[in-house]
């Protein structure tokens, strides 16, 4: 009876949820529906899940019961596997799409002779080791140009 009881506040929670689910998605919300008012019904008459479990070969209702889940359960994993095969392919292409539409033009002559300006400064500012020493930082640290066309590197547009 305690059984009885348990299973009824959880097959009507989910009779609940499956009426209000039924404008989001009618077929999903009328199947959840009647799995949950048949299995309402099993749960307090289980003599007769017993017969048609007899009918179809199968010794016990329950035993039925349990089969029928476990199909309902596989069929739900593989449209969740469908949905998400979907939406990673979605993503690929939505990806591939976008990264297509901000393609940067390639750096021109001036912007390349820019870039190995700021690699040789940082060359002789930190050496192999990758140190600052003072000396390092004295044979740097003489005249700079300092025009908009030479001390930066334009980022991305």
């Amino acid at each position: 009876m305690i059984a009885q009881i348990i299973l009824t506040g959880l097959l009507t929670f989910v009779l609940l949820y499956a009426f209000m689910e039924y404008r989001r998605a009618p077929a999903i919300g009328l199947l959840s529906m009647l799995a949950a008012a048949t299995a309402l019904y099993f749960v307090w008459v289980p003599a007769h899940a017993t017969r048609i479990a007899a009918l179809v070969g199968i010794g016990r209702g329950v035993d039925l019961m349990l089969y029928i889940w476990v199909v309902i359960s596989l069929l739900v994993l593989l449209n969740l596997h469908l949905k998400l095969r979907i939406q990673l392919e979605q993503i690929t292409i939505l990806a591939r799409e976008l990264a297509i539409a901000n393609v940067r033009s390639p750096l021109s002559a001036e912007e390349r002779v820019q870039v190995a300006a700021l690699h040789t400064l940082g060359d002789s500012l930190f050496g192999d080791a990758g140190t600052i020493s003072p000396s390092s930082v004295m044979k740097a640290s003489g005249p700079v140009e300092t025009s908009s066309n030479t001390a930066a590197v334009r980022g991305p547009p």
